[in-house]
């Protein structure tokens, strides 16, 4: 087919949950996602869902909780507008007592976050202040040395000999 895309990356996380409905309203409500897809396989719900920031689903298949969950320190994470979103989100889980680890701030470029569980155990990290974006930005940006002739580069990696020096260590 002309029209089809094809998707090239990391574009999905999947996760089996036992209660469907429980997940989805978790992720709603603490890593603002929503459904972009639902259907039946053989009589196993699967769901997809989203934020909308880029082309990624957490895929959430219905089964039997036999499955290891993420945890305690494997986990997703999910960045936030503020430190006040964090706050006001782990004040919600702590009365739904899903709260797992902090908001603790641990500086740059981990910033500040909390650990929440999920209905199947899997832990979410809420951050504000991570750096993953600037690190993607800076390693796709071009090498200094790109744009320089290789002879020259070559020329530069020669061993150099300095006079009345025999190591050629200078």
């Amino acid at each position: 087919m002309a029209d089809e895309v094809n998707d090239v990356g990391f574009t999905h996380l999947a996760l089996v949950v036992r209660d469907m409905d429980a997940s989805i309203d978790f992720y709603s409500r603490y890593a603002a996602m929503r459904v972009i897809h639902d259907r039946h396989d053989d009589g196993t719900r699967i769901t997809w869902l989203s934020d909308l920031t880029r082309p990624f689903a957490i895929v959430l298949a219905q089964g039997p909780a036999a499955e290891n969950p993420l945890a305690p320190f494997a986990h997703l994470g999910v960045g936030v507008a503020s430190t006040a979103e964090v706050d006001r989100l782990s004040t919600m889980a702590r009365a739904e007592g899903r709260l797992v680890k902090g908001p603790m701030d641990s500086g740059p470029p981990i910033g500040y976050w909390a650990f929440l569980e999920d209905p199947d155990g899997n832990t979410l990290e809420l951050a504000f202040g991570q750096h993953v974006a600037l690190a993607v930005d800076e390693s796709r940006a071009p090498d200094p040395l790109d744009d320089v002739p290789e002879e020259l580069l070559a020329a530069a990696r020669q061993e150099i000999e300095y006079p009345g020096d025999e190591t050629g260590e200078g």
